[in-house]
C-alpha cells in the first residue's frame, strides 16, 4: 500500500536545509516507503497527490522533479526537498530511461557490514585464496581462469585473474565486478558467501600453512591493494583506494552537475521557445497586417476598376455624341455651301477679284461634281452588270423549266409506248398458241405486229436517249441556279440589308440586337444596357455555334420523322427563365436556322431572303426587287 507523504509544513525546514532534508525522502523512496508507480507505460509522482498533472514520462518526469526543485516559486522548501530527493532517485536508481524498471538498489550499509569509511579498492574486487597440495593432480585445472569464472559465476564477475604464489603454494584469485552499486553487491555478497562456511580473510590469517585444501574469499581493501606479491601488484596497478562516501559523493556530484546541465538545457529550450513565439507573433501580425493591405487594394482596384468602366461609357457616349454633332454641322455646311453658290450664281456685277473668286469656287465645285457622277457612273455599271447576270439567270431558269415540262410529256410518251410495246408483245404470244403455223395470213399479220413492234422499241430507245439528255441538263441548270443565287448573294451582301424587302439574311445568326437591348434595359442602366446587350447575344451566338450543344430532339416515325428544337433543354429552361420569352424566341429561331441548313458545322450561312414575308427568297422574286425597286434607291442615293 504507498504511503501519500506528509502535508506541507513550510515552518519545518528553512531552503538553506534542503539538500539535508532530501536525504530523508530519498531513504524512504529507497525502501519503498514511497514510490514511483508505472501507470500505462508512464511515471507517477509519488509527491504530487490530488494535483492536475501526476503522470509523466521518465524525462518529462525528470524535468519536473528538477524544476520543482530548482526554482519553483509556488512549492514550499519541503516540497522542493522531497523533488530533488526524487531527482537524485530517477537519476541513480531508475536511470535507463522511459522503460522506468528500477534496477536493484545500493545495498545498505549495517554496522557488522563496510563502513561508509571503510576503504575498499575499486572498482569493486574479490580475492579468493585456494591452497595447493603436493597430491593434487588438478593444478592444471585450477590455474584456469575458466574454471573460477565458471565456479563464480553466481557473483557475476566481469573478470578473473589467476596468479600461482610459489611461495606459499597457493593459488590466488582476483575476481573483477562491475564499478556501480550492483558490482560492490556481488562483490559482498562474495564476501558472506565464504564467511558463511568459515573461510574468510580471518580464518586465511589464522589458518595459513594448514594443510586443508579448500578456498578463502573475501572483498579487497587498502590491506590487499598495499600488500606485496602478484595481488597487491595485480590491485595496485588496475583498482584505485575508494572509500563508499567518495563513491556516493563523487555519483551526487556527477548527478547534480548532470542536472545543472538540464537545467540549463531546459532554460535554453524555453527561451528559443519564447523566441520562436515571439517570431511567430511577429509573423502573425504581419500576415495579417498583408492580408488586410491586400483586401485594401482588392477593394480599391474594384473601386477603381468601376470608374474606368463608368469613364469608358462616358467617353464612348461623349464620341457618339461628337459624331452624331459633327454630322449635323457637315450637313449644314454643305447646305450653307450650296446655297453659297446659288447666290454666287445670280452676282453678275462684281469686281474682278470677286469674279475670279467666283470662278475658283465653281471650278471646285465642278470638280467635286465631276468625282460625283464619275462615281455614280461606276455603280451604274455594277448595277447593270448585276442586272445582266440576274437576266441571264432568269432566261437560264426558263429554259431549264421548259426542258424539264418536255421531259415530262416525252416520259408520259415512253411509258405509253411501253404499254404499246406490252400489248404487242401479248398478242404475238396468243397468236403463237392459237394460231396454225402454216396459215399464211397469220403469219403475215404476225410478222406485221413483229414489225410494228421492232419500230416501237426503236421509238423507246430515242425516247430514253432523249429522256437521259434531258436529266443532264436538268441537272445543270439545277447547279447554274445554285450557282447564280451564290452570284446573287456576294454580290449583294452589304448593297441589301433588312431594311429592304429582300436582300442577304445569315442564317443561325443573331443579327436582331432589339431583343437582347430591351431586357437590359430594364435591368440595367442605359450606359450598361448597351454592352450588357451586346455581351448577352455574343454569348448565346457562340453556344449556338457550339457543335457539342444538340437541343434537338426527333418527333414522328418513320419517313415522316422530324428533327425540332427541344424545349426541354436545360440550357433553354434557364434562359426563358432568366432572360424572357423575346430572347428565348430569338435563340430558337437562330437554332432551327442553323439545324436546317447548317447542322454537322454549327456556324451561319448567307440565304436569300424575303424579309416581308419570313421565307427564302426566289430567285424570281430577286430579280423583280432587282429590275423594279432598286432602281429608284439608287436615283436617290445618287
Amino acid at each position: 500500500m504507498d504511503v501519500p507523504p506528509p502535508p506541507d509544513e513550510e515552518s519545518e525546514i528553512s531552503e538553506s536545509e534542503i539538500d539535508d532534508y532530501s536525504q530523508k525522502p530519498y531513504l524512504k523512496l529507497q525502501t519503498g516507503h514511497y514510490k514511483v508507480k508505472k501507470v500505462n507505460g508512464t511515471l507517477r509522482c509519488p509527491f504530487c497527490s490530488g494535483k492536475k498533472k501526476q503522470d509523466y514520462k521518465y524525462k518529462e518526469l525528470m524535468a519536473h522533479a528538477s524544476g520543482v526543485s530548482k526554482g519553483s516559486v509556488s512549492r514550499s522548501a519541503k516540497q522542493k526537498a522531497n523533488h530533488l530527493a526524487l531527482a537524485n532517485y530517477l537519476e541513480t536508481e531508475l536511470a535507463g530511461g522511459d522503460h522506468a524498471e528500477p534496477i536493484p538498489r545500493r545495498p545498505q550499509l549495517k554496522e557488522t557490514e563496510a563502513k561508509p569509511g571503510e576503504v575498499y579498492v575499486w572498482p569493486w574486487m574479490g580475492i579468493v585464496m585456494n591452497p595447493l597440495k603436493e597430491t593434487d593432480d588438478n593444478e592444471e585445472v585450477i590455474l584456469d581462469s575458466g574454471y573460477w569464472l565458471k565456479r563464480l559465476s553466481r557473483f557475476k564477475p566481469v573478470d578473473v585473474n589467476v596468479f600461482l604464489v610459489q611461495k606459499d603454494c597457493v593459488v590466488a584469485v582476483v575476481a573483477e565486478f562491475n564499478s556501480d552499486w550492483i558490482g560492490f553487491a556481488s562483490a559482498t555478497e562474495l564476501e558472506k558467501e565464504f564467511e558463511r562456511e568459515g573461510c574468510s580473510k580471518k580464518e586465511w590469517v589464522e589458518k595459513r600453512g594448514d594443510s586443508e585444501s579448500k578456498a578463502y574469499g573475501w572483498c579487497a581493501r587498502a590491506e590487499d591493494y598495499n600488500s606485496e606479491g602478484p595481488i597487491g601488484e595485480y590491485l595496485s596497478k588496475e583498482g584505485k583506494l575508494r572509500t563508499v562516501s567518495d563513491i556516493s559523493q563523487e555519483k551526487a556530484e556527477d548527478r547534480n552537475s548532470v542536472l545543472e546541465e538540464l537545467s540549463s538545457m531546459i532554460a535554453m529550450t524555453n527561451e528559443d521557445l519564447n523566441k520562436v513565439q515571439y517570431s511567430y507573433n511577429e509573423t502573425a501580425m504581419l500576415l495579417k497586417r498583408v492580408k488586410d493591405q491586400k483586401k485594401n487594394l482588392d477593394e480599391a482596384y474594384a473601386e477603381e476598376t468601376k470608374k474606368m468602366h463608368q469613364m469608358s461609357m462616358r467617353s464612348i457616349q461623349k464620341i457618339l455624341e461628337d459624331k452624331e454633332r459633327l454630322s449635323n454641322e457637315l450637313e449644314a455646311k454643305m447646305l450653307r455651301l450650296k446655297n453659297w453658290s446659288k447666290e454666287l450664281e445670280k452676282k453678275e456685277t462684281l469686281t474682278e477679284l470677286e469674279r475670279q473668286k467666283l470662278d475658283e469656287e465653281k471650278k471646285k465645285n465642278d470638280a467635286m461634281n465631276i468625282s460625283l457622277k464619275l462615281a455614280s457612273h461606276e455603280q451604274e455599271k455594277a448595277d447593270q452588270n448585276v442586272l445582266r447576270l440576274v437576266e441571264e439567270h432568269k432566261r437560264q431558269k426558263d429554259e431549264a423549266m421548259g426542258k424539264i415540262l418536255e421531259l415530262k410529256t416525252q416520259l408520259d410518251t415512253k411509258q405509253t409506248l411501253e404499254m404499246e410495246i406490252q400489248e404487242l408483245k401479248g398478242k404475238l404470244q396468243v397468236m403463237k398458241h392459237l394460231g396454225d403455223a402454216d396459215d399464211e395470213a397469220v403469219k403475215q399479220t404476225m410478222k406485221e405486229m413483229n414489225d410494228k413492234l421492232e419500230d416501237k422499241k426503236s421509238d423507246l430507245e430515242q425516247l430514253e436517249q432523249m429522256n437521259s439528255d434531258l436529266m443532264t441538263k436538268e441537272r445543270q441548270s439545277n447547279f447554274e441556279i445554285h450557282a447564280a443565287r451564290k452570284t446573287l448573294i456576294a454580290r449583294l451582301t452589304g448593297l441589301l440589308g433588312a431594311e429592304s424587302d429582300i436582300g442577304v439574311k445569315r442564317m443561325g445568326e443573331l443579327e436582331n440586337l432589339e431583343p437582347f437591348l430591351n431586357v437590359c434595359k430594364k435591368r440595367y442602366s442605359p450606359d450598361e444596357a448597351m454592352v450588357e446587350g451586346v455581351t448577352l447575344c455574343s454569348t448565346w451566338q457562340k453556344n449556338i455555334n457550339d457543335i457539342k450543344w444538340q437541343p434537338f430532339k426527333r418527333e414522328g416515325s418513320g419517313d415522316k420523322a422530324i428533327e425540332v428544337v427541344d424545349e426541354e433543354d436545360e440550357k433553354l429552361k434557364k434562359l426563358k427563365g432568366e432572360w424572357g420569352e423575346e430572347v428565348h424566341d430569338a435563340v430558337k429561331t437562330a437554332l432551327e436556322e442553323m439545324d436546317e441548313y447548317n447542322p454537322s458545322g454549327r456556324y451561319s450561312t448567307p440565304e436569300l431572303w424575303n424579309f416581308e414575308a419570313g421565307r427564302k427568297a426566289t430567285l424570281k422574286e430577286v430579280i423583280s426587287f432587282i429590275s423594279n425597286d432598286m432602281k429608284p434607291v439608287k436615283r436617290k442615293r445618287t
